[in-house]
């Protein structure tokens, strides 16, 4: 029973609540989520941080006022972070590019070193994140390489925490319990307790599209080669140390698009906002679910909050750019545009507006190029050099109208124009303005260009 109180933040970690899924289809089963997001520091990985930091104390591997080194490429770092801060360790993290800018951020203000490498190499490359972190632990004086993909304090997190609350909340009744892999911590240390108190659970692996490991379990071979995925923090190439795999009875293989899809999914039926390693889980919980001939009790994760990753999954923009979202088609120009004028998602900025609100809107809608709108036409377009010019040798000028730093000669294309001719304006420096019947449709932009040529493999 967790305390009505708390002397400080570390006491908080663990005790998550588990919610039933009530608006999702899950076939004659009941899927409950533990929401692990609610851990102090948002995820399931507060678990295994302040498991592997109070490890290396007891084992007396880590100096007072230490530095810890650690590769992650999902949540370890900020369950880290979070303890280190608390008991006054140095925490530096290699991490692969792919990280959310939120995690960044997050970690960052944490107090965290934030070493940035390569998401596209394997082991054995001089930037992969795990073999960086091993070099950066050998050069450092007074450090100690956390290792959480094969330090035995990371599953034993689970069997001890994890697992127990999870027994307790589903009142000694589970019959499946579906994890993904990132170390392995979570599914071993689960498959370890339920092996004892209730050995007829199963254990079932969620796996993102280009991981090996979903193949391994179905098989038992190694696959020679691997893909890749936008999923964060699961999925891997080789089976970690940690990870012990011999109890998964069966495993999902699931593409990106239907992980993020789960994820909206989620939030707009249940109200849970999760994560995209989340939207993996779940995805494959509920097919396990939809199979099931008889009525079964399934516990998956909610790994942790989906607020760090409103700038991806959650954004609609983010989404259409990956071809994971559809929409309307028209087999014209029509279908590069992003921010579509009829639907009101065109950046614009009124004649009467000055160069400042041009400037704030660019900034807040991440776009390089704003429209300059009167009585609903288009009179300008206004981008970054042209507010640079305008501005730079008097700031005062950012009080001006925009319509003294915009262009007026535009370039217009009709939305059935070819393709090609795109090209001819992005040559000249220009934006290509997608006209129907006189009225104006939207941008095209070179990246607009480049998301439609890559839709096209």
């Amino acid at each position: 029973m967790a305390p009505q109180s708390y002397s400080n933040v570390l006491q908080m970690i663990g005790h998550t609540p588990l919610v039933a899924v009530n608006r999702l289809d899950t076939g004659p089963c009941r899927l409950f989520l533990k929401l692990e997001s609610q851990n102090p520091g948002g995820s399931i990985k507060d678990r295994i941080g302040l498991y592997l930091i109070e490890a290396a104390e007891r084992d007396g591997k880590l100096p007072p006022g230490g530095t810890l080194i650690e590769a992650t490429a999902g949540n370890t770092g900020l369950g880290l972070a979070l303890v280190a801060a608390q008991k006054g360790y140095r925490l530096r993290l290699v991490i692969p590019d792919k990280m959310s800018q939120e995690k960044i951020f997050h970690l960052k203000a944490m107090g965290a070193e934030v070493v940035l490498t390569r998401s596209d190499v394997t082991k054995g490359h001089p930037e992969y994140y795990r073999d960086l972190a091993e070099r950066l632990a050998r050069e450092t004086p007074n450090s100690f390489l956390v290792n959480q993909f094969g330090n035995p304090a990371n599953p034993r997190a689970h069997e001890e925490s994890t697992a127990p609350e999870i027994w307790e909340q589903m009142e000694h009744n589970v019959d499946a319990f579906v994890c993904g892999v990132g170390t392995g911590g979570t599914l071993t240390g689960l498959s370890r307790y339920f092996a004892r108190v209730a050995p007829n659970t199963e254990a079932v692996l969620a796996d993102p599209a280009g991981s090996v490991l979903a193949e391994y379990v179905k098989t038992g071979k190694m696959p020679q080669e691997h893909g890749s995925w936008l999923v964060e923090g699961i999925g891997g190439d080789y089976v970690p140390p940690v990870a012990d795999l011999s109890r998964v009875r069966s495993a999902y293989t699931i593409p990106d698009a239907e992980a993020f899809r789960t994820c909206r999914e989620l939030l707009r039926k249940e109200g849970i906002i999760a994560g995209t390693s989340s939207g993996t889980l779940i995805a494959a919980a509920l097919r396990y679910c939809r199979e099931q001939t008889q009525p079964k009790r399934v516990v998956s994760f909610v790994c942790d909050s989906g607020n760090k990753y409103l700038s991806k999954v959650y954004n609609d923009y983010w989404m259409l750019d990956q071809g994971f979202l559809e929409r309307e088609r028209f087999g014209d120009l029509r279908d590069l545009i992003a921010r579509r004028a009829w639907e009101h998602a065109a950046v614009t900025v009124d004649a009467t507006e000055p160069v400042m609100a041009a400037y704030r809107r660019m900034k807040l809608y991440d776009v390089s190029q704003v429209p300059v709108m009167q009585n609903g036409r288009i009179v300008g377009i206004v981008d970054e050099e042209d507010i640079l010019l305008e501005v730079f040798a008097n700031p005062k000028h950012f009080n001006e109208p925009v319509t003294a730093a915009m262009q007026s000669h535009l370039v217009t294309v009709p939305v059935d124009a070819p393709v090609q001719q795109l090209m001819a304006i992005f040559n000249r420096g220009m934006v290509a303005i997608v006209m129907k019947d006189n009225e104006f449709q939207g941008l095209v932009t070179r990246i607009d260009l480049l998301n439609w040529a890559r839709r096209r493999l």
